[in-house]
């Protein structure tokens, strides 16, 4: 069944079926009026945004005076900024969370800085330190040289060690002295501790000196305690010579301390040579095998000291000393 509600505004068409008071369908159709003018709304239009703006501006400044002057307001106040608070929590919360976070983070790149800057400063002072360290052992080593000279009044002068030659028989050092700087052949070399050996060969500017650790090398000592003479006699070992010529009859201890004899004029009489290590007696031989351990640290020798012994002319003592000394 089709029912039409014609209107002089608007006119509703809709269609109904199946039992009475029940609808399908609704059609609401908005015609035009003649002379083509719109209908206005069939509700009241809302307050313009002005009106509202105006009316909230208002009502706002009669709220401040009435809260100033009576303070009615305290109360709701408060209650509104009790059940506000949650919600400002957890406003707050995500934003001092990142706060604290930003700080971490930025205190953690001022920690792995300095940690870098420390590292880089502890290595830079540690190798000074060691540096340091090594140029207080080699004073100490060149003082002990110096001291070990003083003693017995020989005029000595010091030299660097430029080379080490070593083969299956030969102990040989190459010193920065020579020649120009008043160094002969057979000149004794001593270190801090005792005897090195003696120069060999010369040259302008540098000499090689034999160890008394060379096979070749052979010189007159004698024991500390008795006074007893032999001769002390390299065995191409690093640390190590022999005596010869010792009786098995002769009072030697292991310890004993061997020095220079003085004879032979070439290494002045007192220097330390070496310690007795072992004793071995043959009972068929004249002779015991003795073994010496040298007194100079023979494998880790730097620095030496030339020697000009007392029975020099002293016009040579001048001589060298002179020649030592930079213009």
């Amino acid at each position: 069944m089709n029912c039409d509600f014609p209107s002089a505004a608007f006119a509703i068409d809709g269609a109904c079926s199946g039992t009475i008071g029940a609808f399908s369908e609704w059609t609401i159709k908005f015609d035009r009026l003649p002379g083509d003018k719109t209908i206005k709304t069939l509700f009241t239009d809302a307050p313009s945004p002005t009106s509202r703006f105006i009316s909230c501006v208002i009502l706002s400044f009669l709220l401040i005076s009435i809260d100033h002057q009576h303070q009615h307001l305290a109360a709701i106040r408060s209650g509104i900024s009790l059940l506000i608070y949650p919600l400002q929590y957890a406003v707050n919360a995500p934003i001092k969370a990142m706060g604290r976070l930003s700080e971490r983070i930025r205190a953690h790149q001022h920690l792995v800085v300095d940690n870098r800057r420390l590292r880089s400063e502890n290595m830079i002072l540690r190798s000074r330190s060691q540096k340091f360290a090594a140029l207080t052992h080699e004073n100490v080593r060149l003082r002990e040289l110096l001291d070990s000279s003083t003693e017995h009044g020989e005029t000595v002068v010091g030299a660097d060690v430029l080379a080490i030659e070593t083969s299956p028989s030969a102990r040989q050092i190459v010193i920065n002295k020579g020649t120009r700087r008043g160094v002969y052949v057979g000149q004794p070399i001593i270190d801090a501790y005792g005897v090195l050996g003696q120069i060999v060969r010369v040259g302008p500017f540098s000499s090689t000196a034999l160890l008394i650790t060379d096979t070749t090398h052979a010189i007159p000592v004698q024991l500390n305690r008795t006074g007893l003479r032999a001769i002390a006699v390299g065995t191409s070992g690093i640390d190590q010579m022999n005596l010869s010529f010792v009786p098995t009859s002769a009072d030697v201890k292991v310890g004993d301390l061997i020095v220079t004899s003085g004879l032979a004029h070439r290494f002045p009489a007192g220097y330390p040579v070496g310690e007795v290590t072992a004793i071995e007696i043959d009972n068929g031989e004249p002779f015991a095998r003795i073994i010496v351990r040298p007194s100079a640290q023979v494998s880790r020798v730097r620095e030496v000291l030339l020697v000009w012994p007392a029975q020099l002319s002293e016009a040579a003592q001048i001589s060298a000393i002179e020649i030592e000394t930079p213009q």
